[in-house]
């Protein structure tokens, strides 16, 4: 079998396959390398204060980048818009959000989680003072949080307490409420307001997925590689197979070959 693996043939035949396999295996390691680049952490400055219409515009869904940002905006608190939020941990512990409306200075909507409170008496002792409120304008500081999607209440609740910031459900009671712009997300203010706590707001965790897909096609492209390489081997071997049952039929005295 070796002397019909130095035939010119099928040295030749080698070449081809061991460049198939080459390319192969390139591919594999392109894709392993886009797997291992999707899995890498890019960390970015969360911690810095940047104006909020830098970071992320209204009427549209934010990017990934932006959320957990620390913005600054200025802008007009709108007075006896504020509503509970239910089922809020503040340091393992449940309790409510008092969550207010807020205009900013460009005319856009945003909800804003002004504090927290351990039981739903204090919070809506916390939301009274706020509802007595004057158009002055102020600047807020705080993290932009993604918009949280509508839930119904569990366990058989009141079907109007909220449990979840989600402005597609806030702008229907926000009082003078059109198609003005708004953003698809709310501030947690870095302050609270009197009678609240202070919300934990941590630094967000960066969570990089390895691509599994990317992996698998990687894999996909060594089995190709080998393949290539055994195809050629097997061709090798049928072609010696092929030989020694002529060379037998010839020897035997037959005349006839084989199909």
């Amino acid at each position: 079998m070796i002397q019909m693996m130095l035939r010119p043939r099928w040295v030749a035949m080698l070449v081809l396959a061991l460049a198939i396999a080459a390319g192969f295996a390139l591919l594999g390691q392109w894709q392993l390398s886009r797997a291992i680049e999707s899995g890498v952490v890019v960390e970015r400055s969360t911690e810095k204060v940047l104006p909020l219409n830098e970071i992320v515009q209204p009427d549209g869904p934010p990017y990934d980048s932006a959320n957990g940002q620390m913005v600054t905006v200025d802008g007009f608190w709108v007075a006896g818009d504020e509503q509970l939020i239910a089922d809020r941990l503040n340091g393992g512990e449940s309790g409510y959000w008092v969550v207010s409306h807020f205009i900013t200075s460009e005319g856009a909507h945003i909800a804003v989680a002004r504090g927290w409170a351990p039981d739903k008496k204090s919070a809506e002792a916390a939301r009274e003072n706020l509802q007595v409120g004057t158009a002055v304008e102020v600047t807020l500081n705080g993290r932009f949080v993604a918009a949280e999607a509508p839930e119904l209440p569990k366990d058989g609740r009141d079907s109007h307490e909220m449990t979840t910031v989600a402005p597609a459900a806030l702008i229907n009671i926000w009082k003078g409420f059109t198609d003005q712009s708004v953003y698809f997300g709310y501030i947690v203010d870095a302050k609270a307001a009197p009678g609240l706590a202070v919300i934990d707001s941590p630094v967000p965790l960066e969570d990089a997925a390895l691509n599994w897909l990317n992996v698998f096609y990687a894999l996909e492209w060594a089995v190709f590689a080998g393949f290539a390489v055994f195809l050629w081997f097997r061709l090798v071997k049928d072609a010696v197979e092929r030989e020694e049952e002529e060379a037998a039929i010839a020897a035997a005295g037959t005349p006839d070959a084989l199909p």
